[in-house]
């Protein structure tokens, strides 16, 4: 007891250290913030199992390999023996901290003081302070702190590697109190530090074109820990000025942007801005979570197509893309959003954290067997991939282990003598200071309300702030103190405060109607959602052609591979009346349940039920409905069959595709180039080069291939050579004849171009006689 009481108080100090930069309020430790049974506390319970199912000696194999030590077990595959090795040990360094402060589970605090021990062996044998397990670590920094960034490019992304292990330190120390791992932490920092000085502003600012994490967060939280200006300097420094400055004069240029690249380097600003009280910082974190989630987010909180910003004027590809809103984003935007919250305590903060907490982040792990979703398709019909913990080591499996550990994390905070009550989720609090303990209890959301009551108290006076939702109409919201209707003048949107001097028993019910509204895309696009309350409303649709829905080891094992049904062939609302929310009707008996029969089209999908997104699993699903009137449903299904159709039968015919100049596809397709530029144009990403570039890519071996590569038709004035194992394929030399359009043009491959047994081959293209190759927008593999 003496021993759970002294660590208790030492997180209490680590987390009031922390919190002595300037903030508005405070969240509670994770140790004082206890989760009652409901579905987060199952969605936690089978997050732990997943992560103790992991091998320790596997993920940490990376790391004592590139220390020259010798690892205990084989490294893990998947992306941790391809390039991104030791990227899931720090996320698990995190995760560990979190279940260890909000659970006291003795083997996971086993699990985390071994993980540490290791990685401080393997520090201790670097000598500067380092901890990654990048491939070829000591070459790529000695070679970067020479001022080579082009090292760095030619890595898979080894910044934001090691940031998930900076970043596990730092929440060993800070969330769960190991003392180690603050010595570790400061000698990290010290690394970092010195890179920073390393390099000039520029080479830096360039070095940061690349994804990089939150690195200059964690320097800005070292700051705040020590006071120590060096840290402060140098997370300015790894501030990345190309995406902080047009923030900072609110304006958007977020089209096409890799966004979970962004992201963290915005809560970056935002910890800046808490650390130094920077009111630059500040204005363009707030102007990011402003435009991304009132312009760029659908209903579930998510955001990106193929994990990229889609423009914000047109949302069609989250409408046809099988790679939706990715976890990733929005685990990094709820970072933000808490950060914005500490500063400034808005309602609205909380409102898009809890839209997103349980139509994202809880719906994207499986229930039953476990496993974490990356992509989340709006694509009527499809369906979601899970990782296994044997074969999947995608970014979203080492964020999706922190995102089910950390539910306790946003419920309440307290500043003077408030108590903020953010979230409705099952939980016990325990304000130390104030010798309050307060338990909440509800069936949320199934049932409209939640009560909270008092278990102890010191008798001091405690201001309840109470969330009035934006889901809540104003004047429906009802709070009864003892049985006894409680007064106030707020509306939603705002807080409900209630002043007493509170005494063991004391209760508050508190009376939370929802009712149903439509969400439609920011673009208005003419696709909604349904929502009761914050709960985003889903129809399954079937089980059928859902291959790879737990994943292999294979390096596209997390995308839903399988057949995209037709959108003209999806359910739709039909019906000339602009408010539809008027034929969604409760189905008696069954909680959050609804039908549409009324709306829906065609008729063998009129008895669909709608239920809570976060309650879908293992079956296709409807989230976006496409809207029509009886007149424009015919027009459009002939307008959408069209281009489906085509789309299908190239879809038939394509053994590998690689959208250039975007992050994920040309690492999924091992990227080599040399001299070589990307950008975007017409909304579309594009690769170009002076020397040359390459992909690694599939393709028959049956003599019956072709490879489609897609350029821009006033393209002109550009020689290059075309590729296949070094044997030239082609040599293109574009005259610009084509017009303002985009056109494909196909070479086929000669059967003796692809000999190799397991079907791969490098597809080059190279500039010849000083020019430089097309921008090339898309390079297809087909069979012919």
């Amino acid at each position: 007891m003496k021993k759970s009481f002294a660590l208790a108080c030492s997180l209490c100090f680590v987390v009031l250290t922390y919190a002595q930069a300037v903030k508005t309020v405070q969240l509670f430790p994770m140790t004082d913030v206890q989760l009652l049974p409901s579905i987060f506390l199952d969605a936690r319970s089978t997050d732990l199992k997943y992560i103790m199912a992991l091998s320790p000696d596997r993920l940490l194999a990376p790391y004592l390999r590139e220390a020259g030590l010798t690892p205990k077990a084989e490294s893990y595959t998947n992306w941790e023996n391809t390039g991104l090795d030791g990227h899931i040990g720090g996320h698990y360094l995190s995760a560990l901290a979190m279940m260890q402060a909000s659970t006291g589970d003795k083997q996971v605090e086993a699990r985390l003081n071994y993980m540490l021990s290791e990685l401080k062996k393997c520090q201790d044998k670097n000598g500067d302070g380092y901890i990654g397990g990048v491939p070829g670590s000591r070459e790529l920094w000695q070679a970067v702190f020479r001022g080579d960034i082009d090292a760095v490019k030619k890595k898979w992304v080894p910044l934001y590697n090691i940031h998930k292990t900076y970043a596990g330190i730092r929440d060993a120390y800070l969330i769960a109190g190991n003392a180690q791992a603050k010595d570790m932490l400061i000698k990290f920092s010290d690394w970092f530090v010195h890179l920073s000085n390393a390099l000039s502003t520029s080479q830096l600012q360039e070095m940061l074109n690349t994804e990089h994490g939150g690195i200059n967060e964690v320097l800005a939280d070292v700051y705040s820990l020590t006071k120590d200006k060096k840290y402060l300097d140098a997370a300015y420094k790894f501030s990345h000025q190309a995406i902080l400055n047009p923030l900072e004069h609110d304006e958007d240029e977020l089209n096409n942007l890799h966004a979970n690249t962004q992201i963290p380097k915005i809560i970056g600003f935002e910890r800046i801005a808490i650390a130094n009280n920077d009111a630059a910082y500040e204005k363009a974190a707030d102007f990011f979570w402003e435009t991304v989630v009132n312009k760029r987010s659908v209903a579930i909180g998510g955001n990106s197509v193929r994990e990229h910003f889609n423009p914000a004027n047109n949302f069609t590809s989250m409408i046809t893309s099988e790679q939706g809103p990715e976890t990733c984003n929005t685990y990094n935007m709820l970072k933000l959003t808490e950060l914005l919250y500490e500063s400034n305590p808005s309602v609205k903060y909380i409102d898009y954290y809890e839209r997103a907490m349980y139509n994202h982040i809880l719906s994207t792990q499986h229930p039953g067997k476990g496993g974490f979703v990356y992509f989340t398709p709006m694509r009527p019909g499809h369906y979601r991939v899970y990782s296994q913990p044997q074969t999947s080591m995608w970014c979203c499996v080492g964020s999706g282990m922190e995102n089910h550990a950390k539910y306790n994390e946003l419920i309440y905070a307290h500043s003077g003598n408030d108590l903020y009550v953010n979230l409705f989720v099952p939980s016990r609090v325990q304000w130390r200071e104030k010798g309050l303990v307060l338990t909440q209890i509800n069936h949320f959301p199934e049932e409209e309300r939640t009560m909270l009551r008092v278990e102890s108290a010191s008798g001091s006076t405690v201001n309840l702030k109470i969330r009035y939702p934006s889901w809540v109409k104003n004047g429906a919201l009802k709070i009864l103190v003892n049985g006894k209707l409680f007064s106030f003048k707020a509306s939603a949107s705002e807080w409900i405060t209630l002043q007493r001097n509170w005494k063991k028993g004391d209760k508050i019910d508190i009376q939370l109607p929802m009712h149903n509204t439509i969400d439609q895309l920011p673009d208005g696009l003419n696709f909604v959602a349904i929502l009761h309350g914050p709960i985003v409303l889903a129809a399954k649709t079937d089980t059928a052609n859902m291959a790879g829905l737990f994943a292999d080891d294979s390096r596209m094992g997390h995308v839903a591979s399988g057949r995209k049904y037709p959108l003209q062939q999806m359910p739709m609302f039909v019906s000339d009346s602009q408010e539809l929310e008027n034929f969604i009707e409760p189905v008696p008996g069954k909680p959050l349940t609804f039908k549409a029969s009324n709306l829906i089209q065609p008729a063998s999908y009129a008895s669909l039920e709608l239920v809570p997104f976060y309650k879908v699993h293992d079956s296709r699903y409807v989230i976006y409905w496409e809207k029509e009137t009886p007149a424009g449903l015919q027009k459009i299904k002939q307008e959408i069959a069209s281009k489906e159709a085509a789309a299908a039968k190239l879809d038939s015919i394509t053994v590998d595709l690689v959208t250039a100049g975007e992050q994920q596809p040309e690492s999924d397709h091992f990227f080599k180039s040399e001299n070589s530029v990307t950008g975007v144009f017409q909304d579309r990403h594009w690769r170009s080069a002076k020397g040359w570039f390459s992909y690694q890519m599939k393709a028959p071996i049956d003599g019956k291939a072709a490879l489609r590569l897609t350029y821009y038709g006033e393209e002109k004035g550009r020689s290059f050579l075309v590729k296949i194992n070094d044997k030239v394929l082609a040599e293109v030399n574009l005259d610009g004849s084509h017009g303002d359009t985009f056109y494909s043009e196909e070479y086929v491959i000669p059967a003796g171009f692809v000999q190799t047994s397991d079907s791969k081959v490098r597809v080059k293209l190279e500039a010849v006689n000083g020019s430089a190759t097309a921008g090339v927008y898309e390079i297809r593999m087909i069979r012919k």
